[in-house]
């Protein structure tokens, strides 16, 4: 196959999926270079951390790095073409992600404070649920939701738009943030079209749901193959849910990966369709 960063990643995470023996033996039969050497962690992370802050991701993809709570992975986040002003906000003042992570995090070097999003002048002259009311258009609302950081924001957003609810341009703000609690997006409305657009936004339930109907393939796979150094504790998620897949259409047959190889560059559809193909045609 013509090996390039983004092919020979993606087909190298479908390959991890496999016995390793098969795994090894049809990287020779498609011309994919075995991986490189392990080295530390922080510099595999380098090695890799410049090209994935340029590579266009859903942002619940960002989301599930700040889960890590590590600073350094944070800083990565911060340079990310995908983050928005929100993410950068929270990262400057180490705001944590994790489940039961409390109190704030050690902050990067690289990150500085002064660097943050300038405080939206609504949110010191109403709070922050005043600013969110203030809201009369999508780009008045996106910068009232950035200030939504703490648990406790979250909680008071919920706790006012049950007394009364938001303005439509406010709950579309928060929905579209990753991290907004599932019962809140929930209350902001489940209609079809409403969760439609929320995907489309890019905000996804789990790695699975992004691994599985995710599209293009190969940019889907690239970013996976990033995820035991960038979003580690959540990309087994992913592999759980394309595994018994690959094993199921691909397995040790060469003829399959020498197909998946020649079609991954221009195929335009998922995952799951890019491995059902190759293993028809083969």
């Amino acid at each position: 196959m013509h090996d390039n960063s983004t092919s020979g990643a993606a087909v190298g995470f479908l390959l991890g999926l496999i016995d390793s023996g098969d795994a090894a033996r049809i990287r020779r039969r498609i011309g994919l270079p075995e991986p490189g050497s392990e080295g530390s962690l922080d510099a595999r992370r380098r090695s890799m951390a410049w090209s994935w802050t340029s590579t266009p991701v859903p942002t619940s993809v960002l989301l599930w790095s700040l889960q890590e709570d590590d600073p350094d992975l944070n800083q990565w986040v911060w340079r990310h073409i995908s983050a928005d002003n929100g993410m950068r906000r929270a990262i400057a003042r180490g705001v944590p992600f994790g489940p039961d992570r409390e109190g704030p995090l050690t902050v990067a070097d690289s990150v500085r404070r002064a660097d943050e999003p300038p405080v939206p002048e609504s949110f010191t002259r109403f709070g922050l649920l005043g600013a969110l009311r203030e809201g009369t258009s999508m780009q008045s609302a996106r910068t009232a939701a950035s200030m939504v950081l703490e648990r406790s924001d979250w909680q008071a957003v919920m706790e006012a738009d049950g007394d009364r609810p938001l303005p439509g341009y406010a709950r579309w703000a928060l929905s579209v943030r990753p991290d907004c609690p599932p019962e809140l997006r929930a209350q902001f409305g489940t209609h079809r079209k409403f969760t439609h657009r929320v995907e489309k936004a890019g905000v996804l339930g789990t790695p699975a749901d992004y691994a599985t109907t995710w599209s293009t393939a190969s940019q889907v796979l690239k970013v996976l193959s990033t995820g035991h150094l960038m979003f580690p504790a959540r990309v087994s998620e992913a592999e759980d849910a394309l595994r018994p897949l690959v094993r199921e259409h691909l397995a040790g047959h060469e003829d399959a990966w020498s197909v998946l190889a020649q079609l991954i560059d221009t195929f335009h559809g998922n995952t799951v369709e890019l491995v059902v193909t190759a293993g028809a045609i083969a």
